[in-house]
């Protein structure tokens, strides 16, 4: 069932809930695409589905990107202002269970959510799959011919404070459970990324949980039969009533 949580066309989530009575534990779940327009949430259908069939229900959210209105900070807004509607939906949700997935730019609008001060909800756990999780280096590197600079609107020495707010790694410790899942092999976002972020977070206290693949590339993770997915579902098992 899709719900809006804004007036814009691309600001609206899928929820997907499992089968009986609940409450049912709710994964938040962010696709990627570097933030660009042409990419949507099916990308994660599969994933959704999956989840629903192993007793959660899925929070699929849609989000302005590159193109259509996104970029800082509007697509940050809008993940914000995603999560923060579960509290309105009229279904029977365990919102102390609610978890973010994210994959590459969905990684880092997970983390990044993760971290929130303000949340309406607050989420128990966070998922990073080959997540983007330090905007500077990811900068550094040109990313998909420097798309970190079109999604923020600037280099990191002109507007250090946009990549302060919007930065998972500058924004340690999020104060949850973080897993971050990366192929070795991914050329799309370097491995370094996922070991910055987690050097950072524990650094700060938070408790994170890193499953390297060592010939995995970029796309396994949004395959549900993977292995890269299996180590999801299987932190997600652990996952306590916050």
């Amino acid at each position: 069932m899709r719900h809006r949580y804004g007036p814009h066309p691309d600001q609206f989530c899928v929820l997907e809930v499992p089968a009986g009575a609940g409450p049912h534990p709710v994964a938040v779940v962010i696709h990627g695409g570097f933030w660009r327009a042409r990419y949507a949430l099916d990308l994660m259908d599969a994933l959704c589905a999956d989840l629903v069939g192993r007793g959660w229900a899925a929070w699929n959210v849609e989000y302005r990107r590159l193109g259509e209105g996104g970029g800082y900070p509007q697509t940050l807004d809008d993940v914000a202002a995603a999560v923060d509607a579960l509290r309105d939906v009229d279904a029977l949700l365990d919102l102390g269970r609610a978890v973010a997935v994210g994959h590459s730019a969905g990684g880092h609008l997970a983390l990044w959510a993760a971290g929130r001060r303000d949340a309406r909800v607050a989420l128990a756990g966070a998922v990073g799959q080959a997540a983007v999780s330090d905007l500077r280096e990811a900068h550094r590197l040109w990313l998909s011919d420097g798309v970190v600079e079109q999604f923020v609107g600037a280099a990191p020495e002109q507007a250090p404070e946009r990549y302060a707010a919007a930065s998972p790694i500058e924004r340690v410790p999020a104060g949850v459970p973080t897993l971050l899942v990366h192929g070795e092999a991914d050329e799309n976002v370097p491995v370094g990324l996922t070991l910055r972020y987690a050097q950072a977070a524990r650094d700060a206290g938070d408790g994170v949980d890193v499953v390297l693949r060592p010939t995995d590339g970029h796309f396994e993770h949004i395959d549900p039969r993977s292995a890269a997915w299996q180590a999801v579902v299987s932190w997600l098992g652990r996952r306590p009533r916050s």
